[in-house]
């Protein structure tokens, strides 16, 4: 991992909306954008720019289909990143937020239809 990388990638994680974004991604191999907005209960706009963030820092990336956007996590590059998306999966089950995340996700998941 590049050295003037790190900045972005520890600001990356220092954000709470964005935590929540990569929490979730790193909880499932591809969200669509309209589930992330229901799980985190934010506005689209806000979900957007923090999107573009992540994929500015190169800790996401994303594809179309139709009219939706479905976001995954890149692959780590390096062992630290690699770490920081371990500690994502395993170190913060205990955080209230993250839980309730997820577990709004879950429910959204089950439902016959979505991104309509």
């Amino acid at each position: 991992m590049k050295e003037q990388s790190l900045p972005r990638l520890f600001a990356s994680f220092a954000d709470p909306t964005r935590l929540r974004i990569l929490h979730l991604l790193s909880q499932e191999k591809e969200l669509c954008v309209c589930d992330i907005i229901q799980a985190l209960k934010l506005p689209q706009s806000k979900i957007s720019r923090h999107l573009a963030y992540l994929r500015n820092a190169k800790l996401i990336d994303s594809r179309k289909n139709g009219l939706w956007r479905h976001y995954r996590l890149c692959p780590p590059q390096g062992g630290f990143h690699k770490s920081l998306i371990a500690c994502l999966k395993n170190c913060f089950s205990e955080v209230q937020i993250l839980k309730q995340d997820r577990l709004r996700l879950s429910k959204i998941k089950k439902r016959p239809a979505r991104c309509l």
